[in-house]
């Protein structure tokens, strides 16, 4: 895949401006962040989208609203000219109670904001705005989504978990189980999960410097073999860890 050049050397820092406002106490539940992103570029833009396991509620500033599902790869989004978009990241697993069915039904997806949400699109399209649509739109509570929440926290919090046999034991369950919990309620895989951030440890040390051990790393990470790490990772990042590595 051919990677823009504006990537590199925080560039694109001069083409758009964006910031992650955090969500109210009474939203707080649901709400991992928010996103709002703003751009303007004569030339089109190659924009990378590497997933993390969050349900998106985009409002465009041009118009008009979507969901996206888990995406289970990277994707590119090309930017032009001058737009933006107002986003909210719903908390892994805190998206179905808005959703009433099953999140695995969005993967890989994006629908039209109807589908989910039956009020007018907030207008202006403000931290505050937004916020009084969503709570306008809070579900009934739902213990499992909490549950499903809970277990994606604990494979961020502890880098030791790298299979989901690992998980199942320390949340004192079994894999069976989190696999149909993480389809209702996540939209993809507690191994997909705990793979993707593992794989950001990564980044965060070849952003720390220094000579690489691949092989070492993936089995670091739960790989049976180089191979399948170097899979993954370009899943994720659209290229290979050694060329992530020389790039950046």
């Amino acid at each position: 895949m051919s990677r823009d050049e504006r990537e590199l050397g925080s560039a694109w820092t001069k083409f758009q401006r964006l910031s992650f406002p955090g969500p109210s106490p009474a939203l707080a539940r649901y709400v991992a962040r928010y996103w709002d992103v703003s751009w303007n570029y004569e030339t089109p833009y190659r924009q990378l989208i590497v997933p993390y396991p969050n349900v998106h509620l985009v409002f465009n500033r041009s118009g008009g609203a979507y969901v996206t599902g888990v995406s289970s790869g990277h994707q590119i989004r090309v930017l032009s000219g001058a737009d933006g978009v107002f986003g909210v990241a719903f908390r892994p697993g805190m998206f179905r109670p808005f959703l009433g069915r099953s999140v695995s039904t969005l993967t890989d997806r994006t629908v039209d904001v109807a589908e989910v949400f039956r009020e007018p699109i907030p207008d202006p399209l403000t931290v505050s705005g937004v916020e009084e649509f969503l709570l306008s739109q809070l579900p009934a509570a739902d213990p499992r989504a909490d549950t499903a929440a809970d277990a994606v926290s604990l494979i961020i919090a502890k880098p030791e978990i790298t299979t989901v046999a690992m998980l199942a034991t320390a949340l004192g369950t079994n894999a069976r189980a989190l696999q149909r919990l993480f389809a209702e309620y996540v939209g993809i895989g507690p191994k997909w999960v705990i793979r993707r951030y593992r794989l950001h440890e990564v980044t965060e040390r070849l952003a720390a410097g220094g000579a690489v051990d691949w092989s070492a790393l993936a089995a670091d990470l739960g790989y049976a073999d180089q191979s399948h790490f170097t899979r993954d990772f370009k899943s994720i990042f659209g290229e290979s860890p050694t060329r992530y590595a020389e790039r950046y």
